[in-house]
């Protein structure tokens, strides 16, 4: 199917104009109006509309400030894939509910085509950090049946959808 009919199911219709604004929001959301609508060639107010427009449509979900994990003393990227005992939505409810409180959680997601039901990003300090993580408080959740971890050797790119 077409790009465009993928947008047109319960979204707005994205123009270049708009990509243009949404990557250089991306890499500078604190970009002023002004700025934004000479890079793009528009004037500021057709600008701010747009912007607006994008955010009403919740394209624009929030304005966020990306952070240097290693510099904040969390070198250590892990990636666990957590098998679940029970396939119930309390269960499930739990264990979400659970590891969304965990502060080291950077991510979490149901997935499919492996035998683990979740595939979460956890960033530690070391090695013994990552250890009270997983036998103090992620295998204790209720439920938690294995787990199967993965450290991040590097991160070649982390991007959002343009």
């Amino acid at each position: 199917m077409p790009e465009s009919h993928f947008r047109s199911m319960g979204t707005i219709d994205i123009d270049d104009i708009d990509k243009q604004l949404l990557r250089l929001l991306q890499t500078q959301a604190r970009m002023s109006i002004t700025e934004l609508a000479e890079r793009v060639n528009l004037s500021a107010t057709p600008c701010a509309r747009r912007i607006k427009r994008l955010e009403d449509a919740n394209i624009i979900t929030g304005y966020h400030t990306k952070t240097d994990a290693q510099k904040l003393g969390y070198p250590l990227a892990v990636f666990i894939a957590v098998s679940m005992d029970r396939h119930t939505a309390e269960r499930f409810e739990q264990f979400e509910r659970s590891v969304q409180s965990f502060e080291e959680v950077v991510s979490c997601s149901i997935v499919t085509g492996r035998t683990e039901d979740y595939l979460i990003k956890v960033r530690v300090r070391d090695m013994a950090h990552y250890e009270e993580f997983l036998l103090h408080r992620l295998n204790r959740i209720e439920g938690v049946a294995q787990v199967h971890t993965s450290f991040e050797l590097r991160e070649v790119f982390s991007r959002s959808v343009v």
